[in-house]
């Protein structure tokens, strides 16, 4: 547990410090650059401090000039900030709506091009898909979780749809990934953190365009996320 508490309090230092600097130059410039630069250093400080090594496999994969939909397993507190700083240039997330509305950080989200979700209302959840396939054809990479949850066991859940029309509609590629070590780190509804390794595999893209339907799509995604499991987690 004091291992996870000392990199909460990295990260409740950090982010204000980050704001003070980042924050201004992000508003007087129209930019979010160095604020993501600046951000993506700070989760990757975070997790390198709780004792966690991050290895990346299968990145070579991937076309730096391209836009992609990235879909991950979900078991950790620690997936986003392994993940997300691993991707190549700049990604965006869903993120809930009532977060837009803390101020400063809800104008800075909105540069940054993020999404806001509201699970609970299907017209608000149309219209984030589609906001999000705005967001990928405007040139920046959108990052998933379409489990929708985190595992409590580590087994893979069933995806849910909504990722996979927003990919459609954008007519981006997907890029299955599979994170192992953190479940054996962190699981749900563990508060504490133990050192070890987290793997990051990089599957090889997928066109949307390859598959008939949606839901032979879902399920070719759901295999990739799958097979790099243990078999006992494969879903």
């Amino acid at each position: 547990m004091l291992r996870w508490l000392l990199v909460l309090a990295f990260w409740s230092l950090f982010v204000p410090a980050a704001a003070l600097v980042g924050f201004p130059w992000t508003f007087l410039s129209g930019k979010v650059d160095f604020l993501y630069r600046i951000a993506m250093w700070g989760a990757r400080a975070g997790v390198r401090l709780g004792g966690v090594e991050v290895v990346a496999v299968g990145l070579e994969r991937l076309d730096p000039a391209q836009s992609y939909v990235f879909m991950s397993n979900h078991v950790s507190n620690l997936d986003p900030p392994i993940l997300v700083p691993l991707i190549p240039r700049r990604t965006s997330v869903l993120v809930k709506k009532e977060l837009f509305r803390v101020p400063i950080l809800g104008r800075a989200m909105r540069m940054a091009d993020l999404v806001a979700v509201d699970r609970r209302d299907r017209d608000a959840a149309i219209a984030s898909v589609r906001a999000g396939a705005a967001v990928v054809r405007s040139g920046l990479n959108m990052t998933v979780y379409p489990e929708g949850t985190r595992s409590r066991d580590g087994r893979l859940l069933p995806f849910k749809k909504g990722p996979f029309y927003l990919a459609e509609e954008a007519a981006a590629p997907i890029v299955p990934v599979t994170i192992l070590g953190t479940f054996e780190m962190q699981p749900k509804g563990y508060f504490g953190l133990r050192p070890g390794t987290a793997t990051v595999i990089f599957h090889p893209p997928m066109r949307v365009t390859d598959y008939p339907d949606r839901d032979t799509l879902i399920s070719a995604v759901e295999r990739q996320v799958s097979s790099a499991l243990p078999p006992e987690r494969q879903g």
